[in-house]
């Protein structure tokens, strides 16, 4: 099926909607603001996300009503995804602290041929991975390592920090295997699974000895000489900080026993235990066994992350995987059965992969290729849209661990942009985001794309220059079932009727909206609807039967042709009710004369058609309120509803509307290209309601 007849019910101020979409085709929706556009594009991709939220548009009205139908849309039951473009997408995906699109580097790099091209590179890679993955401890034996080694602080070759960790545990001795006889009583206590809570515990119950003679933790009288300095003597032999961390790591060096060679568990062993504060050469063979540890982290942490990102930027890659086998007779404290169990198959993987080293460079600087390719690709198009809308920045896709993130850049500035939303306008970020959306969608390639008006704040030139984007060339939203709401004209202008061959491959369809009573009419645009006002009011002078509805078309007709001599002045007085024409212009205000009103109703009368236009006849049905009043009520076309209410000389009493009425409307038609009014309801719905409040009653006649 090439269209989808969607119906939406029951969601917001929608009761019911009927509209089509066109699939691999670029649809668009115009109509005024408040009829429900943004209502339709969260019901439609409420649906095809089946997330729940759907119900969340229950109109007010219905809420806490039993029976009443909940919100509902069908007709797209075959859509799975879709991906929708409006002030939320801005404010969540676009110009992020550190990228100026959140996961840029999935939505402009990883390509389909880049992720075969990264299986390719991990295929290589895939000996010395399973090598280490099959070490099952691996991962916390890389923990423990590096543990043991931040136990060091932050030390020069060659010394031990008096403020690290494994100074204050071991430093001046370990009093916890060797306890002073003073404190034998406490011996369970101090050699518990976890001492330093204890010792903690105990430390705070000796501000309380000073307060009596009764021990402060279970009220038994200290009479015994010394008992009170046995109790305070755990203080003065013991920091609770430093046994917690001579714990700790006695708990960690027994986990790494294994990876230790016998000779160095040997010294462990004294040095973990030592009475006294340890010697130069206790320390010499701890900073030994940092560097040991240190050179194991550096080359586990090598062969772990080696992948296309490591060697990415690398000349020679045969120089980058040589030094990542590891030598244990360079680290003989670390050299033991069971670390040679898991080295020894990571160094044959390794040597395996040096022999086939031509290979991998290939495949990676073949990768290198395609994706220097794709970023200057994805630069350039958005970079010459920016140029062609005007703005002063550009963007920079550039390499980050494991990774690629796309900057902004500035004309003026050659740094990146940290923070892009506090320097970009309103105008500017919609573009930007429009961009990027728009590569977003090549990327995950949903079913369905939304754009809820996405450019009637741009002046016109920035509007052609992002629909262009949008929907010309390759690598655009062409093709795809793309759903455009707007409460703006000149997209449907643009690409239905002034530049429609430009677009030709969107295969643009445009379609009015209008509401009445919770109902959404669609209308559709053709090229041959869009037309000049003028054009309009003529082909409405010709088409109309009822000869005020045609005066009106008429009068402004010659209004938009600036004609405004006897015709114009004839019809115009039609409107005020006048029995005796005027005559108003810059040099004159008078009556005018029998012939001049003769010869302005024989000039209309000869234009627009003979026979319908008798002034006398039809100034007497303008100043008839019953007549004026049935013709508001018998037409359905909102501006012709307005122009009759004009008649009627009733002045509102609410500003706003009043100028509404009276002027915008006016305005609005002095765009070039306009839709019909009598054809398209643009009028919005409260205006006509206010219409008819203030219509006054039928008159009896007497």
């Amino acid at each position: 099926m090439t269209q989808l007849s969607v119906v939406v019910s029951n969601c917001n101020s929608v009761d019911r909607a009927e509209i089509s979409i066109h699939r691999g085709r670029l649809n668009i929706k115009y109509g005024p603001n408040g009829l429900g556009k943004s209502t339709l594009a969260k019901a439609i991709v409420s649906q095809i996300r089946g997330d729940d939220t759907l119900r969340e548009l229950m109109p007010f009205k219905n809420r806490g009503k039993v029976g009443a139908s909940p919100p509902s849309v069908d007709g797209i039951n075959d859509m799975a995804s879709a991906l929708v473009f409006d002030e939320e997408y801005v404010q969540q995906f676009v110009f992020q602290k550190d990228e100026v699109l959140k996961n840029s580097f999935d939505i402009f790099i990883k390509t389909p041929d880049y992720v075969a091209a990264m299986e390719a590179i991990d295929l290589l890679l895939s000996g010395v991975k399973q090598a280490l993955a099959n070490s099952a401890e691996i991962e916390q034996t890389i923990s423990d390592f590096k543990e043991l080694r931040d136990a060091f602080g932050k030390s020069k070759p060659g010394t031990i920090p008096k403020n690290s960790k494994i100074h204050k545990a071991f430093g001046t001795g370990n009093k916890t295997e060797n306890i002073p006889l003073a404190l034998k009583p406490f011996e369970t206590f101090i050699k518990s699974p976890e001492p330093s809570k204890w010792i903690g515990w105990q430390i705070k119950g000796n501000d309380f000895l000073k307060l009596g003679d009764n021990c402060p933790y279970c009220s038994t009288p200290l009479l015994a000489e010394g008992q009170k300095e046995v109790a305070l003597a755990v203080e003065k032999e013991f920091d609770a900080t430093a046994v917690g961390h001579l714990n700790t790591l006695k708990a960690v060096i027994e986990r790494l026993g294994k990876y230790f060679s016998e000779k160095c568990r040997e010294n462990l062993e004294k040095v973990t235990k030592t009475k006294i504060e340890l010697t130069g050469a206790e320390l010499s063979f701890l900073t030994g066994l940092k560097a040991d540890i240190d050179g194991m982290i550096t080359q586990l942490e090598g062969l772990r992350t080696i992948s296309f990102f490591s060697l990415r930027d690398v000349d020679q890659i045969s120089e980058k995987i040589s030094p990542l086998k590891i030598d244990l007779a360079l680290m003989d404290k670390l050299d033991s059965a069971e670390t040679r169990g898991i080295i020894d198959p990571v160094n044959a993987q390794l040597q395996e992969l040096l022999a086939r080293v031509g290979k991998l460079t290939g495949e990676v600087n073949k990768h290198k290729g395609k994706i220097k390719k794709t970023i200057e690709a994805n630069q350039d198009s958005i970079n010459a849209f920016l140029k062609s809308a005007g703005y002063k920045y550009t963007v920079e896709i550039v390499a980050e661990d494991q990774s690629y993130k796309m900057k902004l850049v500035h004309q003026d500035l050659s740094n990146h942009l940290e923070t892009a939303s506090r320097h970009l306008s309103y105008g500017e970020k919609n573009a930007f985001a429009l961009v990027l959306f728009m590569y977003q969608v090549l990327s995950e390639n949903p079913d369905l794309v939304v754009l809820d008006d996405p450019i009637s704040s741009f002046d016109k030139n920035k509007k052609f220059a992002i629909l262009h984007e949008l929907f010309q060339g390759k690598a655009s939203l062409r093709g795809r079932t793309t759903l455009m709401l707007t409460h703006d004209i000149e997209p449907a202008i643009d690409v239905i009727k002034s530049t429609k061959d430009i677009f030709q491959g969107a295969q643009p369809s445009a379609s009015f909206l209008s509401s009445r009573e919770g109902n959404v009419k669609e209308v559709p645009i053709t090229r041959d609807d869009i037309q000049t006002f003028a054009k309009i009011c003529r082909a409405n002078v010709t088409a109309l039967e009822d000869p005020i509805l045609k005066a009106i078309y008429l009068r402004r007709d010659y209004e938009l042709r600036n004609e405004v001599g006897f015709e114009y002045n004839l019809l115009a007085s039609l409107f005020k009710g006048r029995p005796v024409p005027t005559l108003q212009t810059a040099t004159e205000n008078r009556d005018m004369t029998p012939e001049e009103k003769q010869v302005a109703e024989a000039s209309i009368q000869e234009e627009h058609m003979p026979g319908w236009f008798d002034y006398d006849a039809l100034v007497s049905v303008v100043n008839d309120t019953n007549a004026i009043r049935s013709k508001f009520l018998a037409t359905e076309v909102g501006y012709e509803k307005i122009q009759l209410f004009r008649i009627l000389n009733i002045d509102h009493d609410d500003d706003v509307i009043r100028k509404f009425i009276n002027e915008s409307y006016h305005i609005e038609n002095e765009y070039v290209m306009q839709l019909n009014p009598h054809k398209f309801e643009s009028i919005p719905e409260y205006v006509i309601e206010e219409c008819l409040r203030m219509l006054p009653p039928a008159q009896t006649v007497a």
